[in-house]
């Protein structure tokens, strides 16, 4: 039973030794946020400034009041102090050099001389110092163990060394030592909450994003499944009443126009069972899922609808306006109808123009307002997928899409919509 009790306590010696040596030997700290390693120059530089005065203190103490000498007084305060500057990038390592040079200079110490021990006043601040670095950069169970090992060191030269003479000074050690060690380890601790917080806020924007276009192309699907829907039943209505129209038509005619309108209901049915699915989750009435989509025909009556609303509205068309592919119209009509309803949520008050450009090959769209009346206008909350819509909708044409503000605190949105070879 004893061989048992000692092989437990000899693993867990050597368990604690191995998490020691990898905590305070061969662990790196946590890097500096991208803020602070642009400061981390002027932060040394300002170490520097602070530690030079108090090492010439401490130097003062070491060489009078521990009766060091001048040369291992000079010697071992310098050190200590220089620890401090390092201690900006080698935290662990500049907390390891400050002890040990805190116990050789209380082994070294005149044991007759009235001093406090086995600290100097200065030397607790640089240790104290030193720990708080260590914990703004090293995990909490490091600041442990480095407060731990200060304090222990401490009181283990205290209670070896201690003479008359000698003024215990552990008690206000342990003070500084575990306000630096609580107060480092909180300023981590925040700024691990805040970069955790930011990431968490990127993948939310990114989840939302990502969602937002699902849920838009789902929607830009639907539509397109009513326009190709209509067109292919209007090719089978037309292929069945085409051979009517015809004085005796030949067999082979018939034959064709049965084909294409088998093809057609096919067609119709294949989309129906790929896309009708999407009708699944669509909340709109009966009367509105069984709407024609909309196209630039109703631009005027979208336009008055804004009127409405208050809202100065100035339209332009150029070139010969004529029939688009069903796809073009009811994006632009979709384009016009979102930018619109952007500027009422958040540009109230602003004046709209609304310009559309009939070309050889495409549409060009551009919707601009000016400035809201009042800087602190407010906005109103509302649906719809704003600018990633109208970028997914013109992307899914092949078209060019631009937006961003204006001369004069204004807004706009530019969109190029290619016909294709059928247009």
């Amino acid at each position: 039973m004893q061989g048992e009790g000692g092989n437990r306590i000899g693993t867990a010696v050597r368990a604690l030794a191995r998490t020691l040596r990898a905590d305070l030997w061969t662990a790196t700290p946590d890097p500096l946020p991208r803020g602070w390693r642009d400061w981390q120059p002027a932060s040394a530089v300002l170490l520097v400034f602070l530690a030079v005065p108090a090492g010439v203190v401490n130097i003062n103490q070491l060489v009078w009041q521990y009766g060091l000498g001048q040369w291992a007084g000079v010697l071992f305060g310098g050190i200590q102090a220089a620890a401090i500057v390092a201690a900006m990038f080698r935290p662990v390592q500049a907390w390891w050099v400050v002890t040990v040079a805190m116990v050789v200079i209380a082994l070294m110490a005149n044991p007759h001389a009235p001093q406090m021990y086995p600290w100097t006043v200065t030397g607790i601040a640089l240790h104290a110092a030193s720990v708080f670095l260590v914990a703004l950069r090293a995990r909490p169970r490091v600041t442990v163990e480095v407060l731990a090992i200060s304090l222990l060191t401490g009181l283990l030269l205290h209670v070896t060394f201690f003479s008359p003479m000698r003024r215990f000074d552990l008690d206000s050690a342990g003070v500084m030592l575990t306000i630096a060690a609580v107060v480092g380890a909180s300023l981590r601790g925040r700024r691990q909450a805040r970069r955790e917080l930011v990431v968490q806020s990127e993948l939310t924007a990114e989840e939302r994003a990502r969602r937002t276009l699902l849920e838009e192309r789902t929607r830009i699907a639907r539509e397109l499944h009513d326009v190709v829907a209509h067109h292919m039943s209007v090719i089978s209505i037309q292929a069945q009443v085409a051979p009517h129209l015809v004085d005796n038509p030949s067999d082979a005619l018939k034959e064709n126009l049965i084909g294409i309108r088998a093809n057609a209901v096919d067609a119709l049915a294949e989309l129906r069972r790929v896309l009708g699915v999407l009708r699944s989750e669509d909340e709109l009435s009966e009367a509105v899922r069984h709407a024609p989509q909309p196209t630039l025909d109703r631009l005027d009556e979208l336009v008055d609808n804004v009127r409405g609303a208050g809202v100065e509205v100035d339209t332009r068309i150029t070139g010969e306006r004529r029939a688009l592919p069903p796809g073009v119209e009811l994006s632009a009509f979709r384009i016009v109808q979102e930018a619109l309803s952007n500027v009422l949520r958040h540009a109230p008050g602003a004046v709209i123009r609304v310009e559309l450009g009939y070309q050889a090959t495409g549409l060009a769209i551009r919707i601009a307002n000016t400035a809201a009346e009042a800087a602190d206008a407010p906005t109103r909350p509302g649906g719809g997928h704003g600018v990633l819509g109208m970028r997914e909708r013109v992307a899914m044409l092949g078209g060019d899409f631009a937006d961003g503000p204006i001369p004069g605190g204004g807004y706009e949105v530019v969109a190029r919509l290619p016909l294709g070879d059928d247009s």
